[in-house]
């Protein structure tokens, strides 16, 4: 009788804590879990966190969230309404689950979630506004369902003291065609992190703007899930950071579905010592995904010394039968040519400085299709101007 000895592969046998961790290959093989207990503790080591004061976010990543129904405003319109759901409604996790250690906390913790229902095939805008969470830290969960057909803007708003952790969820019907305004003004003491998810339905079209002015910490993590044929996603994003303010995005889109679009541009200004913004572009063009037209850019305007701005595009592609895909990334200080075509023409310095800071953001304010949130968008944007003196470059 012949004996054989099996191979033993000392990485399996090992404790948990002693393997090696395998690499992740694709930004879709995230790990993902609902139960904050799945994920490790963060040490601000992991690609997820190394931009981020994770210092400053111990409540959030380890502690207990309050997950009750919060008081919201709501200027509706017809076809928009708003209620609260169980958990365990099917439509919660449609759009995607948490990919770090916060999202999972919140989803963990809430007790309801915000429903949005979006429908009609009438130009609506309707506003829900948040502005009494208090400083206690909080979990909290919206889905906004998004009718097939439907059309409109829908305006999220922040504003007052918070200490949030949060995920929401956007699921997009066939052919609807929907803008999402998120606008952060909150305290500046305020902590945000937030999961935004979107999924997309055949021939689905999302414009999603995210607006972020204040608090102390936000981070806001949209993604987007094409998986719709002919589904087109833009994502826009603005944003102003102060001294030690820490504005933070990282954007992921992902194309599974054929013949699909997205445009994806952020700008940001940062001024005052320790100010600091984090931008991280993922595009994925999975093998299905023929006929994908997308590119992603970021642009920075750093206007004092101190402020720091990181910015880091990425694209993967699984096919080569695309339209096209493009990256781009910019960082630096004032353009002097149009310092001096603004002072030639007889504009003091520093108001030729806030004309271009102001006409680098509005960019972006003026693709939101809302004349209302443009107007006052663009003075809150102005108020930062004013708060201090734009220095020299």
């Amino acid at each position: 009788m012949t004996s054989t000895t099996p191979t033993i592969d000392p990485a399996a046998v090992a404790p948990s804590h002693m393997r090696a961790p395998v690499p992740v290959q694709t930004r879709s093989e995230r790990f993902t879990s609902t139960d904050v207990a799945d994920f490790p503790a963060v040490t601000g080591r992991e690609v997820m966190w190394k931009y981020t004061p994770v210092a400053r976010l111990t409540e959030l990543l380890t502690g207990e969230l309050d997950g009750s129904p919060y008081t919201v405003d709501v200027v509706d319109a017809p076809g928009v309404t708003t209620s609260w759901i169980a958990r365990d409604d099917v439509r919660i996790g449609a759009a995607g689950l948490p990919e770090d250690r916060v999202s999972a906390n919140a989803w963990t913790a809430f007790e309801q979630a915000l429903l949005i229902g979006f429908s009609g095939d009438d130009a609506k805008e309707a506003t829900v506004t948040r502005a009494s969470l208090g400083a206690t830290a909080r979990a909290a969960h919206t889905v906004v369902e998004i009718a097939p057909g439907a059309r409109g803007t829908l305006i999220l708003q922040n504003s007052g003291a918070a200490h949030l952790a949060e995920n929401v969820e956007f699921l997009v019907g066939a052919d609807a065609d929907v803008t999402v305004v998120t606008v952060q003004e909150w305290d500046d003491e305020a902590v945000h992190v937030a999961a935004h998810f979107a999924e997309l339905a055949e021939g689905a079209r999302l414009k999603h703007v995210a607006i972020t002015l204040g608090g102390s910490i936000v981070r806001l993590n949209p993604s987007a899930h094409l998986a719709g044929a002919r589904s087109d996603a833009e994502l826009l994003g603005a944003y102003f950071a102060d001294a030690s303010q820490h504005l933070e995005q990282q954007v992921y889109v992902h194309h599974d579905g054929p013949e699909t679009r997205s445009r994806v541009t952020y700008k940001g200004a940062l001024q005052g010592e320790g100010a600091r913004t984090v931008w991280i572009g993922d595009v994925l063009i999975g093998p299905k995904a023929v006929g994908t037209d997308t590119y992603e850019q970021n642009r920075n305007l750093v206007l004092t010394d101190g402020a720091r701005a990181d910015s880091v595009p990425n694209l993967e592609i699984e096919t080569g039968d695309i339209v096209g895909a493009g990256h781009a990334s910019a960082t630096g200080r004032f353009d002097d040519e149009q310092l001096f075509y603004l002072q030639s023409r007889g504009i003091p310095e520093e108001e030729a400085r806030r004309l271009v800071v102001r006409g680098f953001l509005f960019e972006i304010v003026q693709q939101i299709g809302s004349p209302a949130l443009q107007e006052r968008l663009q003075a809150a944007i102005e108020a930062e101007l004013a708060a201090s003196v734009v220095a020299a470059g």
